[in-house]
């Protein structure tokens, strides 16, 4: 059996969800891998982010979502409201305002020392809900998507843009 390990970039906007195709980089990283039978698992780095795999929507809405990711979206909202205030979520508490504080790199953190660039509960709790994995069938060294399926990778974290990662680990023959 063989492992092989891949990485991808992922540039996400601020202001909401954002949702990014990332079929075609894990299709390259399984190429790449040679191998030709057996499992690809797709990893977010990050704990505001989520990965699931998602019939393509050829339909848009104005703020340029799918169709489906703004019905997400809008169910998601119902569950975990968008924190725009202290009283929205518990999280994030003083202690932890007081640990990123602490932190070497805390102004990337806290711009300018701002502690709402920490109000994110909601995008902690999606990220969560959603899950932060998807594993796929490697088959005659292609992944397989059965043609409609898309791999996508979503920020839910709306406070900056970022660039975010997901691992890509492929295990076979």
């Amino acid at each position: 059996m063989a492992v092989y390990k891949g990485e991808l970039k992922v540039q996400t906007c601020a202001g909401k969800p954002d949702y990014k195709d990332i079929t075609a980089q894990v299709a390259d990283i399984v190429a790449a891998s040679g191998i030709k039978e057996g499992i690809a698992t797709v990893i977010s780095c990050h704990t505001t982010c989520a990965l699931f795999i998602e019939e393509f929507d050829h339909d848009y809405t104005p703020a340029g979502d799918t169709f489906l990711q703004a019905d997400l979206n809008d169910g998601l909202e119902v569950m975990f409201p968008e924190q725009h205030d202290w009283s929205t979520f518990r999280y994030p508490g003083l202690r932890h305002f007081e640990e990123v504080e602490s932190w070497p790199d805390a102004l990337s953190y806290l711009p300018g020392g701002d502690r709402t660039m920490l109000w994110n509960g909601d995008a902690h709790l999606r990220s969560t809900l959603i899950g932060s994995s998807v594993t796929l069938e490697v088959g005659e060294g292609k992944l397989q998507t059965n043609g409609l399926a898309s791999v996508f990778f979503v920020d839910y974290d709306r406070t900056r843009e970022r660039t975010r990662r997901a691992r890509v680990i492929v295990i076979g023959e």
